[in-house]
Parts: structure tokens; sequence; C-alpha cells
């Protein structure tokens, strides 16, 4: 897997000060892409160990609310494989860190059904994120008034919420 870039103090990408890792590779390509040279799998460097190691103790910092996974895309199989690794790590030694994840895929048809994004580690990657927000970024309905998303069709969704009552609770902010 590739990223992009590491922000340890990003403001913009979900609730409270997080820090997010932009990792590359999406098959998506949607038109008006804020950063489509994530598109490449192979745009950026190489993530490593010390990468892993550099985002843990950017998050151990009690101003950190958590990490924000988002690209390209995180729920490409290929991204989901290191990304997962991740995770358990943060769940492991930051419990009290909460993880959002932005994605193009939809929640119900592409990443619980069988679609292109499933692979052996989804169902473990859901598990450890607490804010999900979904769907595909679509310059028609792009509103730079909505919180934490780019287009009216994404959905800022609760995941814990939505796996307890097994239907689909969106986040209030």
């Amino acid at each position: 897997m590739y990223y992009g870039t590491i922000k340890k103090t990003d403001i913009a990408n979900g609730s409270g000060v997080r820090v997010s890792l932009f990792v590359s590779g999406c098959t998506h390509h949607c038109r008006g892409c804020f950063q489509p040279e994530t598109w490449d799998f192979k745009y950026g460097v190489p993530y490593t160990k010390a990468t892993e190691q550099e985002i843990l103790t950017a998050l151990n910092h009690d101003y950190i609310k958590g990490l924000t996974l988002l690209g390209g895309e995180p729920f490409e199989p290929e991204n989901q494989k290191e990304l997962v690794k991740l995770l358990r790590h943060v769940r492991e030694h930051l419990p009290q860190k909460d993880v959002w994840c932005y994605t193009g895929y939809t929640y119900e048809t592409d990443l619980i059904e069988d679609s292109r994004a499933r692979c052996e580690v989804t169902d473990e990657m859901l598990s450890m994120i607490d804010v999900l927000i979904d769907g595909e970024f679509r310059e028609e309905e792009k509103d730079i008034s909505l919180h934490f998303r780019g287009s009216r069709n994404q959905r800022l969704i609760d995941l814990p919420k939505t796996k307890q009552q097994n239907k689909i609770i969106l986040l209030e902010i």
C-alpha cells in the first residue's frame, strides 16, 4: 500500500483534532474529486511499519480525538489488508480514540453485500470503525455547507449503532 500524506492535526475530516491517513489507490474516479492524484495505487510513498508507528505515536496525545482514513479509497481490497492491521493496533493500544473512514463505496450494497470491495478483512475493518462516510462524491450534489462530506448523497453513518439496530443510523452532529 502507498499513501499520499499523514496529517497529524487535522480538523477538517472528522470531529475534534485528528490524525488523518490519505491512502493511495481508488477505482471510483469521481468527477470533481479533490485529489485525483490519489487514484494511482503507487502515488506517494510506501506504507511501512515505520509509517504505522508514526501514526500510532501521533495518535498518542490527549488532544487527539482519533484517526481518520481517507484517500484514495481505504476500502479498495489491497488497502484494507494493510489498514486492518493499523486498526487492530489502534484498538489494542489506544481504545479511547475513535476511527472515522471515508469511502466511495456504499455501506449496504458494497461493504456488507458481495461486491468488488469485499475481501477477507472487510467485516473486521468495519467492526473497528466508529463513523463511516459513504458514497461517491457527486459533483452535481456538491454542497460546501455540509459537515465532513462533500456531496449531499454522502452519509455519516454511526457504525456501532447501525450494527446494533440492524438499520442505518446517521451520526448526529
